[in-house]
């Protein structure tokens, strides 16, 4: 978090806190043991390990740092949960988190529960430093994004299991025929870019900036499955002239033919979901599509990607959290960013490298976590995330 974002309340915190905690244990209710330590690839993570790492987050960066006479729940915690942060030492190798049998879950869960006791008495005690404030609701704004991949990574998981198991048991009804699809003219001119100041924000929304946007188009709404299936059934993923190089080859190479959960049974779609395997509904938002794809749909299309600029330049006039939109826009820092010092300024900085921007937030996205300025980024060959495409065009 900016310290510029403005005052965090600590009673705030004390409520919201074990909210935000209980809502990654909810995620976890009637998984077994199994579910929860099983890893389907090296870019997604097991359940548990995901329940570990938010809460060696707090345990780190809040308990070790301001909380008085704190002794580690486990030593060996520090090095298993790290994921990424070089500056506090070694991690365990990512692609083999799925290896990890223990501690197990019922371990991690005490491991939770010691640190929230822990942290829940730090926030009810007396005032803590403004460095603290900012770090716990940094923490909470981080155990919500690995909620939304603990939905990810599950979904990528369950969809390996030739039983296809269900993990949202109620079926949702056929959506209705969405809206015919329109553009809307955006004139020029220059842009309020990154976040305005209220509320949280991460480093990557700031500094707010003005950025000159020429006249486009963009559409009310992102693609369908109908819309994308006519793509799929015109030969969309035979027709190299579509794709970027990089994407034809993966595509080519991994044999892409449809999306990641999409399944053909003869001459009838079914889509793998949370709800399990479903016929697949031509009204609902086309998902699980990687940026190469969504890249290809649009020059179909006769369109092409908005770039994040533009995105939030129209994003007033748009409803948000269907799907995560890919832009055209290379993830890149702002002008006049910079990282916050120590481990912590490794969140999102060093990662600004040969990834895309998404924006919207998704249906797997934690309420209230998702706003316009928000910069998700994932690099051009995701696909298990709940992302899909909003079609832009330059206007004359």
């Amino acid at each position: 978090m900016d310290p510029r974002n403005g005052r965090i309340e600590q009673a705030d915190l004390a409520r919201r806190y074990p909210l935000v905690r209980g809502a990654t244990e909810a995620l976890a209710q009637g998984l077994s043991a199994e579910d929860c330590a099983l890893q389907s690839m090296p870019d997604a993570s097991p359940v548990k390990w995901h329940m570990a790492h938010t809460t060696w987050f707090f345990e780190t960066f809040v308990l070790e740092r301001h909380a008085s006479c704190h002794e580690p729940f486990h030593p060996a915690f520090r090095y298993l949960f790290n994921s990424y942060y070089n500056a506090l030492g070694e991690q365990f190798s990512r692609a083999q988190r799925g290896m990890l049998s223990r501690p197990g879950l019922e371990d991690i869960r005490r491991y939770r529960a010691h640190v929230d006791s822990r942290l829940q008495a730090l926030l009810d005690g007396g005032a803590l430093a403004a460095e603290a404030l900012a770090l716990i609701e940094l923490g909470l704004n981080h155990e919500q994004q690995h909620q939304e991949l603990i939905v990810t990574d599950l979904l990528h998981l369950f969809s390996l299991n030739p039983l296809f198991p269900v993990y949202i048991k109620n079926i949702p009804g056929k959506k209705p025929e969405p809206e015919p699809l329109r553009f809307s003219r955006f004139e020029a001119g220059d842009a309020e870019i990154g976040h305005d100041g209220a509320g949280f924000a991460f480093d990557n929304e700031l500094p707010r900036h003005r950025q000159y946007v020429a006249p486009f188009e963009l559409a009310s709404r992102p693609a369908s499955n109908a819309e994308y299936l006519a793509f799929v059934e015109d030969g969309g993923y035979r027709r190299p002239e579509l794709w970027l190089s990089e994407g034809w080859a993966l595509a080519t190479a991994q044999r892409w033919e449809q999306p990641l959960y999409w399944r053909r049974s003869g001459n009838t779609w079914q889509e793998f979901s949370l709800h399990g395997l479903q016929p697949l509904d031509p009204a609902r938002t086309a998902c699980h599509l990687s940026h190469f794809e969504a890249d290809a749909f649009a020059h179909w299309a006769g369109a092409r990607l908005p770039t994040e600029f533009e995105w939030e330049t129209a994003s007033q006039a748009i409803a948000l959290g269907d799907v995560w939109e890919w832009t055209s826009s290379s993830y890149a820092p702002y002008p006049g960013y910079k990282t916050a010092p120590g481990a912590v300024g490794e969140y999102n900085g060093k990662f600004m490298s040969n990834q895309y921007v998404l924006r919207g937030g998704s249906c797997a996205t934690p309420a209230g976590h998702v706003r316009r300025s928000y910069r998700n980024f994932f690099p051009s060959s995701a696909r298990w995330q709940f992302s899909g495409v909003r079609l832009a065009r330059d206007a004359g």
